[in-house]
């Protein structure tokens, strides 16, 4: 797959205000944090610190880090900054212990599991020709990181650890971290907290007062499947 293949489609639009990931996004011209002042004074430091203090990394070693850091880049397609720092939010969750309240019965804590995933990569990317997951190129990244979704890896770390499980534990995360960085919102258009404001318009395609309309509309679905990219 060469580097016109994958990533973000063609033509999508620089961000001209406020901030997504890679600073492009179909919403140009959208900035939810414009709309703070509506938000109640807990909801606003919340969603604020999001931006401007990002937790320090407390749960994982450097080696760890490396690996899953360029994991989560990965999966999220994230090349280029500005980044959601996405692995700092993960690691505080794990510090604190705020998990998920279920553990699948086959499964180690998730704790052990975003541990083992990471000596996982490292050790799949070793066996694939490459010094480390972090190091490898993207090919190497995506073809571990499909073969990981799909339970295809069985030797070392993966013989203790179900990969299929062990992916939708951490892609739980990831997604659920991701959604809920400003950023993101900017990215999809997402109006933010509803309180105490509220939503008016709630019918499907709707949009508030507030909120931008798309400048870029090419079906996100039909071109990752057109380009192969699933």
């Amino acid at each position: 797959m060469t580097s016109s293949e994958r990533g973000a489609p063609r033509g999508l639009p620089k961000q001209r205000r406020g901030v997504t990931p890679q600073l492009v996004g179909r919403y140009p011209d959208y900035d939810v944090l414009s709309q703070a002042r509506h938000w109640d004074p807990e909801t606003r430091r919340v969603v604020l610190e999001r931006v401007a203090s990002p937790p320090p990394l407390r749960f994982f070693t450097e080696g760890e880090v490396r690996a899953l850091e360029a994991f989560c880049d990965h999966v999220l397609d994230q090349t280029a900054e500005p980044r959601i720092p996405v692995l700092r939010y993960v690691d505080a969750k794990l510090y604190e212990g705020r998990l998920d309240g279920f553990q699948y019965a086959e499964m180690p804590d998730d704790r052990e599991t975003w541990r083992l995933v990471a000596a996982g990569l490292d050790e799949e990317a070793r066996r694939r020709g490459a010094p480390s997951f972090a190091e490898a190129g993207h090919e190497i990244r995506h073809a571990i990181c499909a073969d990981l979704s799909q339970g295809k890896l069985r030797e070392g770390v993966w013989a203790q650890l179900a990969a299929r499980r062990a992916w939708q534990v951490v892609m739980r995360t990831v997604v659920a971290v991701f959604y809920a960085h400003p950023w993101a919102w900017n990215e999809i258009g997402f109006g933010g907290p509803a309180y105490p404001r509220g939503y008016i318009r709630l019918g499907i395609g709707h949009r508030e007062p507030w909120e931008a309309p798309p400048e870029y509309e090419l079906d996100p679905v039909k071109d990752v499947e057109e380009r192969g990219l699933e």
